[in-house]
């Protein structure tokens, strides 16, 4: 019997998260089938631990990405160039892959009359200049409201700062960028009782009966999500790495794609993709700015979503869109889904944005928006594991990159 709790014990602190993870969405979804009301019950164990990884996400930011500047060695190389060049080429091919989903299988929305009580940005410089407000933002409001892009600038303005600091004030900077990472591993164990609130609530209270009439989009929408995280990603990744990418694909969506799918916060899904990091071995100077960096202008997902629905709405209003004017919107959208971030309500209030490059009225724009919080239950939920595993997964390509070319750096040299 001491065996056997021990045993259980174990599997509890030391064992697999992914399994955990599985045996407490399969909970979930017996519970709510079985037991609705008592479902309905368990939302606070979702709702504690979407809080507790919100709560961390910013202190961990800004500690270890200040830390890892500050304690930077001179002609140290990170790879944060190259993977900045992943994540735009990343979002670029993704709105493609969305303008060729759409066109081959048209969608036709049934367009909503309630209003929608939102207030999207109408262009680009809008979008632009929110971001520029949030770099300048108070640190300590940053912090508590959670603006990344504030946060970011703030911790390596701190850090460059911090590099001419005596070596015992970055020491203390290092045992406490130790003490977060270690608080955050705390709450990531804590993710299968999460999942298992999250999952059984979600399906108790909304069902799935309200997203029947939205099939086809559904499909074209997570479907081009698919491909691009099957096949685009996996194709980057190759050029990048030269060998099988497929091994880190599935690695990265397992560990961080279906953690992000249930919480749908890219934000709270930070702690998650470091520790994998972590656990591969990056180089901690590059993963602890590209992840935070990536939950900011990383968005595939959003690039996806943007693109399906405004040409969805076109569609539905018989234009005819070209290919000059398609490849247009994958810039425009692109160029949004970078700046959803900075804005109230993420990719859905984009939306009137792209409408607007085809003449669409503002008010049937945000119809549109409105059948987005319609689905948004699998739509954020894909877009947001897209999203985040592709942080992950182009991070660690570009320091496998890193790692092979010095290796055959000193082949040759012997």
């Amino acid at each position: 019997m001491k065996k056997q709790q021990k045993g259980f014990m174990q599997f509890i602190v030391q064992g697999s998260l992914v399994k955990q993870i599985l045996i407490g969405l399969i909970l979930g979804i017996l519970l709510a089938w079985l037991a609705p009301s008592a479902a309905k019950s368990v939302e606070l164990l979702g709702t504690l631990f979407i809080g507790a990884l919100k709560a961390v996400a910013p202190v961990l930011v800004w500690v270890l990405v200040m830390s890892s500047i500050a304690n930077h060695k001179a002609g140290q190389k990170s790879n944060i160039r190259p993977i900045l060049v992943l994540y735009l080429v990343g979002t670029f091919c993704a709105a493609v892959v969305a303008v060729i989903g759409s066109l081959l299988f048209p969608s036709t929305l049934t367009l909503v009359t309630n209003e929608t009580q939102v207030s999207p940005p109408e262009n680009i410089v809008e979008v632009l200049r929110g971001l520029l407000l949030n770099i300048v933002a108070n640190p300590v409001d940053a912090i508590l409201k959670g603006n990344y892009v504030g946060i970011l600038a703030w911790s390596i303005g701190l850090g460059i700062a911090l590099r001419h600091a005596n070596e015992a004030t970055k020491t203390v900077m290092q045992d406490l960028s130790g003490a977060v990472t270690q608080l955050v591993r705390v709450v990531i164990r804590l993710a299968p009782l999460g999942i298992f609130g999250l999952v059984s609530s979600t399906i108790a209270t909304t069902g799935f009966e309200t997203l029947f009439g939205y099939v086809h989009l559904l499909t074209v929408l997570i479907g081009c999500m698919i491909i691009v995280a099957l096949v685009v990603n996996p194709l980057i990744v190759y050029w990048k790495i030269r060998r099988n990418p497929y091994p880190l694909v599935f690695d990265c969506l397992r560990e961080s794609g279906v953690m992000a799918f249930f919480t749908r916060s890219s934000a709270a899904n930070i702690p998650v993709n470091m520790a994998m990091c972590r656990r591969m071995n990056l180089d901690e100077d590059t993963y602890s700015v590209s992840i935070p960096l990536g939950a900011t202008i990383n968005m595939a997902g959003a690039a996806v979503t943007i693109t399906v629905l405004t040409l969805a709405a076109a569609n539905t209003l018989g234009m005819a869109v070209d290919i000059p004017q398609a490849i247009l919107l994958s810039v425009v959208s692109v160029i949004a889904a970078c700046g959803s971030s900075g804005v109230a309500g993420g990719s859905l209030l984009l939306i009137p944005l792209a409408c607007g490059m085809f003449g669409i009225p503002n008010e049937i724009a945000m119809q549109v928006v409105a059948v987005g919080f319609i689905i948004g239950v699998l739509q954020d939920s894909a877009e947001t594991g897209l999203n985040s595993s592709t942080d992950v997964l182009f991070t660690a390509a570009a320091c496998q990159a890193e790692e092979s070319r010095i290796a055959a750096d000193q082949l040759t040299q012997r």
